[in-house]
């Protein structure tokens, strides 16, 4: 009933007392009701208002989540176009033709074809630019970004040895392709299977951010990609465990349960420089347990987590960016670190040399003949 209609039956009066007297207190109800939408539900303030708000405050402006199922398969591929053409005047980038079907399948590598890939780099090849084909991708950009915060630090140039055809001499060589390894050292046996976001119960129920590779205790750990030392000590659930940063700050690599008694490699501590392919410790089993040094799991493993941070305030939190890294690893697999051990020092090191332009300052060796 609106105010106009109200005020004409006050006006007239025809009804006698009892309808003026119930037409007053209609009126006043309904100005009680506006007046109290206004001040429970205020007009919503303009678009510009609430974007220079949230742009003053610097919120909003990076990415909050990420579902990393790019398979193992679509990463061969993809690194094998990368690598062909690294010399050509059209250099395929691995990570923008994953980003393309990352977009194409709304995420979804479950439905990843190689003809699909190969049909992409043919558009390409023909003379079409990736800009051009992205056009109309609304999340092209999302993806391309989340996939760089992935991959970004895997595939470049870089030195290694490797041994001579004829006398089997470490030799040095120039090379473009993958520069990151497997977590696990080479010829030693582990198994694993597709275990991210299953239940945990110690301490308190939670899903497994991370991935587990099942092992003989005392199996070197392998540094993924070069960065530096950021976590190096106990934890009630990771037990001795080790967190390893990428220099841009994106990836955050956690390896967990490490050795009991020796878990790390004795050169390390936090803020220590470590190259791609460098021996960084040793599986165990411990953690699960407020008691630092303890065995309390039942199965040696490496838990191997791998963190996205696009913002320092996700570093710690419930922010937190994990991703599965099943596909990942068997990925790396492809890359694995081969190590020797010193039978003085029980210490296992790298073979072959890497030099990694990554590092500020230039690489270091990790040999037995460094050895502290």
């Amino acid at each position: 009933m609106h105010l106009k209609y109200l005020t004409r039956i006050l006006k007239s009066g025809s009804k006698g007392p009892a309808i003026l007297i119930g037409a007053e207190l209609l009126v006043i109800l309904l100005m009680v009701v506006l007046l109290s939408g206004i001040l429970l539900h205020p007009p919503e303030q303009p678009a510009s208002s609430r974007i220079s708000k949230a742009s003053s405050s610097n919120a909003g402006n990076y990415i909050k989540w990420v579902d990393f199922d790019v398979t193992a398969d679509a990463m061969g591929q993809a690194l094998r176009y990368d690598v062909d053409s690294c010399r050509q005047e059209l250099h395929l980038h691995w990570i923008e033709l994953l980003a393309f079907l990352g977009a194409r399948y709304g995420g979804d590598f479950s439905r990843y074809k190689a003809g699909d890939m190969d049909a992409l780099v043919k558009k390409l090849q023909d003379g079409a630019s990736m800009q051009e084909l992205t056009r109309d991708m609304k999340y092209y950009p999302y993806y391309l970004e989340a996939y760089s915060a992935v991959l970004g630090g895997m595939v470049g140039t870089y030195e290694i040895q490797i041994p001579d055809e004829t006398t089997g001499e470490p030799v040095w060589v120039r090379k473009y392709g993958l520069k990151a390894f497997s977590p696990i050292a080479r010829r030693y046996p582990y198994s694993d299977f597709d275990d991210f976001g299953v239940s945990r119960s110690y301490g308190f129920r939670r899903q497994h951010l991370g991935h587990d590779l099942m092992g003989q205790t005392g199996t070197p750990l392998i540094c993924v990609e070069s960065g530096y030392v950021e976590a190096l000590g106990w934890n009630q659930y990771g037990g001795w465990r080790m967190g390893i940063r990428s220099f841009d700050r994106k990836r955050y690599y956690y390896y967990a349960h490490m050795r009991k008694n020796y878990p790390y490699h004795k050169s390390l501590q936090v803020g220590s420089i470590v190259q791609a392919g460098d021996v960084i410790g040793y599986m165990g089993r411990t953690g699960y347990s407020r008691t630092e040094n303890t065995n309390n799991i039942d199965e040696p493993h490496l838990h191997f987590g791998l963190q996205l941070i696009f913002d320092e305030s996700q570093k710690e939190g419930n922010n937190e960016i994990w991703i599965s890294c099943y596909e990942l690893v068997k990925f790396l697999s492809m890359n694995r670190s081969e190590t020797v051990k010193n039978q003085e020092t029980k210490e296992y090191y790298r073979v072959y040399q890497m030099k990694d332009p990554a590092i500020p300052g230039g690489a270091r060796e990790q040999n037995i003949d460094s050895a502290p």
